[in-house]
């Protein structure tokens, strides 16, 4: 299995139709035999996990499906639909050599132990939560000292907020130099061991995910006016 991760760039006045692709193509990738595991994602600055920090102009896909089927699944529908409108489109094939926790009640990522030992390239990092309600307002205080950390970690070369949902459903994609940068911020970044720590002994999450991939291949990039 490979995971394989999109974001296209849009106009702001093409969110609209952004929003209705995120509801049809859900339906259209729930029927395709060839995905393991999918989620559209929306975009954002990360600096508070709120709506404010929403980012309309980018819009994401990862699907987790057999090797062989990337090529033909990058011609399909869905993918080519969203082409039509995008100024810009990034596509990262990555193969997990880390992944703790769940998404939605599945581990969608296969780690491939073999490549994890050896790997010394780029890493791309997946993290998702599903943040209780109750704890909101406590994540959202904790947040911008982690996010401001982050973007000026050793080895990082970018990193934003993802999400499912404007509220409750939270995360970070971000890219490495190697390995060592991730667990040199994960577990030596003072804000984000803080973070750690209250997630779990003030109970913030009812559901988590990490995950780190070997990037193989990245094609294209996403530009921005901003």
């Amino acid at each position: 299995m490979i995971t394989v991760i999109y974001f296209w760039r849009i106009e702001a006045r093409r969110a609209p139709l952004a929003i209705w692709h995120m509801a049809i193509d859900r339906r259209k990738l729930k029927k395709d035999p060839t995905i393991r595991f999918f989620k559209l994602l929306g975009t954002g600055t990360g600096q508070t996990f709120t709506p404010r920090d929403a980012d309309p102009t980018l819009w994401g896909l990862v699907a987790t499906l057999e090797e062989s089927t990337v090529e033909t699944f990058d011609s399909r529908e869905v993918v080519a639909g969203w082409r039509k409108f995008a100024r810009s489109e990034a596509r990262y094939l990555a193969v997990p050599i880390s992944s703790h926790g769940l998404w939605s009640g599945n581990q969608p990522f296969e780690v491939n132990s073999e490549l994890a030992k050896n790997w010394n390239g780029e890493v791309l990092a997946l993290t998702r939560a599903r943040i209780r309600w109750r704890k909101n307002l406590q994540f959202w205080r904790a947040v911008p000292p982690v996010i401001s950390s982050l973007r000026g970690a050793e080895g990082v070369k970018t990193a934003f907020g993802i999400g499912e949902a404007p509220l409750g459903l939270q995360g970070t994609f971000s890219i490495w130099r190697d390995s060592e940068a991730v667990r040199t911020f994960a577990y030596n970044g003072a804000a984000h061991v803080d973070v750690i720590r209250k997630t779990h002994s003030q109970k913030w999450y009812s559901e988590e995910l990490f995950a780190r991939f070997a990037v193989l291949e990245v094609r294209g990039s996403i530009t921005s006016d901003k």
